[in-house]
């Protein structure tokens, strides 16, 4: 039998590892890596767009540094324990304060004589968990052999006469604070090992671009895949509801900052659709959340606006893809204009707004001229937001359905079952096989890096579909009841009813079958959700 060819392989291995005592070296250094302990792998699911809320998060690792700094300075006086916290926690702030505040040249180096102590033994504590390699690889690479010797002094030898060299020469440079704020970072960066996104990095929270902004900076990120975050990678890709539906969102808690600052996508054409075509719709059940510069009828109206476009784009999409046994969704064909209703799942309910400017009864899910041309526009914005497509392209290269760590299973919303507790299909009429459970994530897995890539249509429409269809793993709900809560009062057809896995992930035996349907050991596995 002919031995497999093992050369793609070894070449670049033999770049690295030129000779054989290198390897060797390698390898026992990689034995002994395998007997330090794991590292801290912190899970944060459901940001929604709080960038703020994810920097304190992050800062103090979940809380896993307080009580370190507490065990290793519980001799120091209480206003100075916490005054390191702080700038354990907020680096950049603090070190920013203080270069407005602490002037004196003197009163400086002690500062940071102390400073730098305190925290370069914190360093060394944390960094003992991990190989010298992997430590030195969090710190920033101009300064990372002074910061490698800082690592092993004072030593017998050294005395502080060598940290003392160190402040004297950097407050001479005007750099002392600016070490001190990228230590704080490698505090941060060494107390937690991975981080883990478990989903929804958007939605209602005031800036989803400041978010990705902030984990672009930290040095080990893996996300899961949430229905917002598919909602916002279809956005940017062009499809036209759920471009809606981003805006709409952000339009109701008036979180338009990260839409035409963040991204740079005028809101112009929404708004002159407002201005003309609602002009005279007061749009009152459709106030923001929050006050601001513009209007509140304003951005009422513009809401209206998009949402009403938003739910002719999905019936049309419906329309196109009978397989998801969705046309129960399709509404705006069931209103009667006459009598001010809507027929839902055969109730008849009264509209508690009955202003549609631009719908047309004899074909309710075309978009108006005035409409088309404003998609025509914000689509145009959508697709050439340099800074939304390098989030998307990042957010894809480090994302996925489902990760296993140290025999627990994270995921975002659900495996799609029956109420028996048997795993569901997705109603796809391309797969050649049903696929259920992990093969689902897999498959989804390909969709999205091929609609990131190629853009097709079907699997364009297919991630609205991950955003709010009954099988999606990523919603976990029969509907999103939008039309409903915003155009009646009745409370009865806003009822959004959960995927039976809500109700049987008590069950024992029920968690052990999805563990094991993963790969996981149930002996040993934990389940950890988004959602």
């Amino acid at each position: 039998m002919t031995p497999p060819d093992r050369s793609a392989i070894l070449r670049p291995l033999a770049h690295d590892f030129p000779n054989i005592d290198s390897a060797v070296a390698e390898i026992t250094r990689l034995t002994a890596v395998l007997t330090l302990p794991k590292g801290t792998i912190h899970v944060i699911s459901d940001i929604h767009g709080e960038d703020k809320k994810l920097r304190h998060i992050i800062n103090n690792a979940s809380g896993t540094l307080r009580p370190l700094v507490e065990k290793l300075f519980a001799d120091i006086p209480p206003a100075d324990l916490q005054e390191f916290l702080t700038l354990t926690f907020y680096p950049a702030e603090v070190t920013a304060r203080l270069e407005q505040t602490l002037t004196d040249p003197a009163a400086l180096r002690e500062f940071a004589r102390k400073t730098l102590q305190r925290q370069f033994l914190l360093v060394r504590t944390l960094a003992a968990r991990y190989s010298l390699k992997r430590a030195l690889a969090v710190f920033p690479l101009e300064y990372q052999q002074l910061l490698a010797e800082m690592l092993f002094a004072p030593t017998t030898e050294r005395g502080d006469s060598f940290e003392d060299a160190i402040v004297h020469e950097l407050s001479r440079r005007g750099s002392i604070l600016h070490l001190i704020h990228l230590t704080g970072r490698i505090i941060r960066n060494l107390a937690v090992d991975e981080l883990v996104i478990g989903g929804d990095l958007w939605d209602r929270g005031p800036r989803g671009d400041r978010v990705v902004d902030y984990l672009r900076q930290q040095p080990n990120v893996r996300f899961i895949y949430g229905n917002h975050d598919v909602s916002w990678l279809g956005a940017a890709l062009g499809n036209e509801a759920l471009m809606c539906n981003v805006l709409r969102i952000s339009l109701r808690y008036r979180r338009l900052a990260q839409i035409d600052e963040g991204y740079s996508i005028p809101l112009t054409p929404l708004e002159h659709l407002a201005r003309t075509v609602y002009a005279d719709d007061p749009a009152q059940f459709f106030m923001p959340k929050a006050p601001g510069m513009r209007p509140m009828d304003v951005i009422a109206r513009m809401q209206k606006a998009a949402a009403i476009m938003q739910f002719k784009l999905e019936g049309q999409m419906v329309a196109r893809n009978p397989h998801w046994g969705l046309d129960h969704r399709r509404l705006l064909h069931r209103i009667n204009l006459q009598n001010g209703t809507v027929d839902v799942d055969g109730t008849t309910y009264a509209l508690r707004d009955k202003l549609f400017p631009t719908l047309n009864p004899d074909d309710p899910y075309a978009l108006s001229p005035e409409e088309q041309a404003c998609i025509d526009r914000l689509k145009h914005s959508f697709l050439n937001s340099q800074k939304l497509w390098e989030h998307m392209k990042y957010m894809v290269a480090h994302g996925s359905m489902h990760l296993i760590r140290d025999d627990n299973l994270i995921f975002h919303g659900c495996i799609p079952v029956d109420p028996a507790g048997n795993f569901l299909p997705l109603p796809d009429p391309n797969l050649s096989n049903t696929l259920t459970g992990k093969a689902m994530f897999e498959h989804i897995n390909t969709i999205i890096l091929r609609a990131l890539e190629e853009r097709r249509a079907h699997d364009l429409d297919f991630l609205w579909y991950l955003w709010s269809g009954p099988c999606s793993p990523l919603f976990g709900k029969d509907r999103i009841a939008t039309l409903e809560r915003d155009f009646i009062a009745d409370k009865k057809p806003h009822e959004e009813h959960k995927d039976p896995y809500f109700t049987l992930i008590n069950d024992a035996d029920f968690c052990d079958k999805v563990l094991r349907e993963f790969g996981v050991d149930p002996a040993r596995g934990l389940i950890g959700n988004g959602q």
